[in-house]
């Protein structure tokens, strides 16, 4: 988040997020803790994004990343699809405005409510199993209904140096890409319209040579089934993989060598693929430098020679900052004095939520401008899994307020 200068005759030394200050933003809010989401920001990065993609790659959010309605309602009129992971959200994504073909749902574990709902609206389900398959045609056939499906794969590859590896050895995503040429084959297309594949190989990735590996990989293996099944796909979702920095050593993702790629393989393949469309599934990257997550110092005290001070906010509105959200070696996210932001007289500290849980960390050994009682605290990078990737019950704490601004 940037400092502005919002008056032209004063420095303004507080936070400025979406044009106001940090107290500004608490007051509209209404307290805190609360989340706020800059939507210029959003929207600036998706059409950077889409401004330099090949005309075929059709950029999709994951409204996993962050599915707070109003955010999901803003997506829909500037990216190109939705990718869903559960009924509820494939409800807000028709909510939205979106069209029903141009949202797929995806996940290992999809009940008989998820399936027939995407059946009936039209979305595109991508088959995990050979036995969710049977499932989605036993659907097709009491409803007098024909689904439209896409076969994830779980490649014999991985997305190097990934945050989190979705793909390549045993996984419970998608069928094995050995298992998925004879189920091509044996597609009961009366019951089902092929759309394509879906191959997501991780997540979290700030190596674009990593990235250029795996979609080299991708579209060899799309290209390999689809020709060796004797199918023709409409899309084929290349998965995303594009990470953010959280961490002082981390440098942002370098795209261009990335898009360079993408236009090299669109070349390669696009006779082959019959001018199919190429969908490049993001979330994160989309959202996540956007947000920010405002909390209150209630209290503040040393023990022990250790300067601790306390917060109103925490771990169970933002598990993923407290370190328990898949980190081996918990690490600080980007965090600022939003009161003082560029005060000189800084203070090595540990910034604590409420909870009875040594768990309970917003930033561990940090040097901050002082924090006094009342001063406002701000983790950045915070537009993704956050607020919906958090356990608000735990302790039964005050739920966490969200705007989008």
């Amino acid at each position: 988040m940037s400092i502005q200068n919002l008056d032209a005759s004063k420095m303004v030394n507080e936070l400025i997020i979406a044009g106001k200050t940090a107290r500004q933003i608490t007051n509209i809010a209404g307290g805190t803790p609360c989340y706020i989401y800059d939507s210029n920001r959003v929207k600036n990065t998706v059409y950077n994004l889409k401004s330099q993609l090949p005309s075929q790659v059709h950029l999709h959010y994951a409204v996993k990343a962050n599915p707070f309605p109003p955010l999901v309602a803003q997506m829909a009129n500037w990216v190109d699809g939705f990718d869903v992971a559960s009924q509820k959200e494939l409800l807000l994504a028709l909510s939205s405005g979106m069209p029903s073909h141009k949202i797929s749902i995806a996940g290992p574990g999809k009940s008989q409510r998820d399936l027939l709902t995407a059946i009936s609206a039209g979305a595109v389900i991508n088959i995990e199993s050979a036995t969710e398959l049977v499932r989605v045609y036993e659907l097709c056939k009491v409803h007098q209904l024909k689904a439209s499906i896409s076969l994830r794969i779980n490649p014999d590859f991985e997305l190097k140096k990934s945050g989190m590896k979705m793909a390549g050895g045993s996984k419970p995503f998608g069928i094995d890409a050995e298992q998925a040429l004879a189920i091509l084959k044996n597609l009961d297309l009366t019951l089902v319209n092929f759309k394509g594949l879906h191959i997501f190989t991780g997540s979290q990735n700030l190596d674009h040579n990593a990235i250029i590996e795996a979609h080299d990989k991708t579209f060899d293996l799309a290209h390999r089934l689809l020709t060796q099944s004797n199918m023709s796909a409409s899309q084929i979702n290349i998965g995303g993989g594009f990470g953010i920095p959280y961490f002082a050593h981390e440098a942002p993702l370098n795209t261009s060598p990335i898009i360079d790629n993408l236009n090299r393989l669109i070349k390669q393949y696009n006779n082959a693929f019959n001018g199919a469309e190429i969908h490049l599934e993001l979330g994160r990257y989309l959202v996540g430098e956007c947000g920010t997550y405002l909390c209150t110092i209630v209290d503040k005290k040393v023990s022990r020679e250790k300067t601790y001070v306390v917060t109103d906010g925490g771990m169970h509105h933002h598990l993923a900052n407290s370190g328990n959200f898949g980190q081996v070696i918990r690490k600080n996210y980007p965090v600022l004095n939003a009161s003082n932001v560029d005060g000189d007289d800084a203070e090595t500290v540990e910034v604590v939520g409420p909870l009875c849980t040594p768990l309970d960390i917003l930033a561990n050994n940090i040097s901050l401008p002082a924090l006094n009682i009342g001063d406002l605290f701000a983790v950045t990078q915070s537009g993704a899994y956050g607020a919906s990737a958090s356990p608000h019950n735990f302790l039964s704490q005050p739920e966490v307020i969200e705007l989008m601004l």
